[in-house]
């Protein structure tokens, strides 16, 4: 048998734009909540949302903005995210997330890359002033008339809109946007709704950068809105569930797992606060009977070890997704055990697929979710390569490629790159290295990119990380490759030890002693407090070896 899987289903894509499913699902639930905001007090049906939805996607046709255009979101989780989201869609703009945690350098490079003539911002976010950091990047907004800015550092951008309802020198506030709305702006939108394609790009997310500079992952109508719907398919979404969504909106995990997830299936969507507080989180399940809940790994650490976990009632709690990282099997316990989440599901994919390839079924076995991904998802053919791009056979591991309708056009404005992530039969290489089992259940076993080769011998560090996790001291381990003169690399472990327990590189060192091959323990052991992440609990590789190298002096190797 060979590693080739297809997702073979008997209900059919859904061929229609995200609006036209939004309105579908409006006129058939229009009095079922739809949304809730516990920090902003929010509480909206379908019908109430949709009235916000429309008048804002008019007010910005009214604005001048034309189908295609990209429309920038700089804030965290909140209402006007959601309103945003799909008013963008049904206006037939392309909306850009932007991570609430970028700087400068990175918010002019995302802004230039994919040529926003907008942005929507929150005036400001835990510790960074986005009103302010934008007038650094264009002070002629000191001068300009709100909607007409001209910036010599970003020239395609004209428009800055806030999310506050006070009146800053050069910005439109969002009020102004849903004021500008009239009869004309209003029958332009039902005209788009004939006009607009599913094959219409509508989203361009950039990729995490755990390996460097982002990539703007541009995708359609079709890409997210199914992979949304067959994602929560295979959690067995119904209108009743109600999901927790701590996860951030401007990463897939949010809006496409989270709020377009709900509308695809009529459920409600539940955002806790605009950033993620693990109190908040499980205060929002309790007092709003959430069904279901996402989150990575230390999300649901962080819930779990929180004060107020005992106290509160979670039983309400069935499903929901990790993904994002490795759930390792004592965390999976707990979560069936304490948070009721029997029917959790495992899910993996790439921002470039829209992002699910690979999810288990509420149903899978405990075995199943901790040492696997699933099954491919309904539509979606998956094949696992050798180095030459041959199909290897089912139980050999190789890189895994992803072809179907998840699949992005490509990265926009950037036809070398995704020429080198496309290939000519439209397969999406992923630079994951897999195992497909007889079932086509699926393990991710490394990185091509993470693979580090000693000495001749090729080492994943997925392997090394997963033996580390079983010493009773070690709370998280990371494996990375460092240069060496003698070997080429060398394995460098970065150790979180569990809270209130101290260790020696040696005592780790004894531990794999006749456990794991000589050549994969690790030499170089470092213990360490924190991980450098991305904002969606992703490590960052890269920077690891970077600090690594210049603590232990191995500029020379390098």
């Amino acid at each position: 048998m060979d590693s080739y899987v297809h997702g073979v289903s008997g209900t059919p894509l859904l061929g229609e734009t995200i609006g036209r499913a939004y309105d579908r699902i409006v006129a058939q639930r229009p009095h079922h909540e739809a949304l809730v905001v516990c920090d902003q007090k929010v509480r909206w049906t379908y019908a109430e949302l949709a009235q916000r939805v429309d008048t804002l996607a008019a007010g910005l046709i009214s604005c001048g903005f034309q189908p295609g255009e990209r429309i920038g979101i700089w804030a965290p989780n909140r209402a006007e995210w959601v309103v945003t989201q799909f008013a963008t869609a049904k206006a037939g703009l392309i909306l850009v997330n932007v991570n609430p945690a970028y700087r400068l350098n990175e918010l002019e490079y995302t802004l230039k890359k994919v040529g926003c003539s907008a942005l929507i911002l929150e005036p400001a976010f835990k510790t960074s002033d986005y009103i302010a950091m934008m007038r650094e990047l264009a002070p002629e907004l000191d001068t300009c008339e709100p909607g007409r800015l001209q910036c010599a550092r970003l020239p395609d951008l004209h428009c800055l809109i806030s999310l506050s309802e006070t009146a800053e020198a050069g910005f439109m506030r969002y009020v102004d946007v849903l004021g500008a709305a009239n009869q004309d702006s209003r029958t332009r939108l039902d005209e788009l709704a004939s006009t607009l394609q599913f094959d219409d790009p509508i989203n361009i997310q950039f990729t995490s950068g755990t390996t460097g500079l982002p990539k703007a992952a541009t995708l359609t109508h079709h890409n997210i809105l199914n992979n949304a719907f067959f994602s929560g398919e295979r959690m067995a979404f119904t209108s009743a569930d109600r999901l927790c969504i701590p996860v951030p909106m401007y990463h897939c995990f949010g809006m496409v797992l989270g709020t377009l997830l709900c509308v695809a299936h009529g459920a409600t969507m539940v955002l806790p606060s605009a950033g993620f507080d693990p109190g908040t989180a499980l205060h929002a399940v309790s007092s709003e009977r959430c069904t279901a809940i996402h989150g990575v790994p230390t999300m649901f650490i962080a819930e779990l070890e929180h004060a107020d976990f005992a106290s509160l009632d979670l039983s309400s709690l069935r499903t929901g997704i990790i993904a994002g990282a490795p759930c390792p099997i004592e965390l999976m316990h707990r979560l069936i055990d304490e948070m009721h989440l029997r029917e959790i599901t495992i899910a993996y994919g790439m921002t470039e697929t829209g992002p699910v390839s690979f999810q288990t079924r509420t149903t899978d076995s405990l075995e199943r979710k901790v040492g696997t991904v699933g099954q491919v998802l309904p539509h979606t053919e998956i094949k696992i390569v050798d180095e030459d791009n041959r199909i290897v056979p089912a139980g050999t591991s190789g890189e895994l490629l992803t072809r179907g309708y998840c699949i992005m056009p490509g990265y926009w404005d950037d036809e070398e790159k995704t020429a080198a992530t496309i290939d000519e039969a439209g397969w999406l290489h992923s630079g994951d290295m897999a195992v497909l089992d007889a079932d086509g259940y699926c393990q991710i076993v490394g990185r091509l990119k993470d693979m580090l080769i000693r000495g001749g011998e090729n080492i994943f560090p997925r392997e090394i990380e997963e033996f580390l996790f079983q010493h009773p001291k070690v709370d998280q381990a990371e494996v990375i490759g460092v240069p060496d003169p003698k070997f080429g690399e060398e394995i460098c472990a970065w150790i979180k030890l569990k809270p209130g327990v101290a260790a020696e590189p040696e005592e780790i060192r004894e531990f794999c002693h006749d456990k794991i091959a000589h050549y994969k323990i690790p030499r170089y052991i470092l213990f360490v407090n924190e991980f450098p992440m991305t904002i969606t609990g992703k490590v960052q590789k890269f920077k690891m070896r970077q600090q690594t190298v210049e603590q232990l002096g191995l500029e020379q190797s390098a």
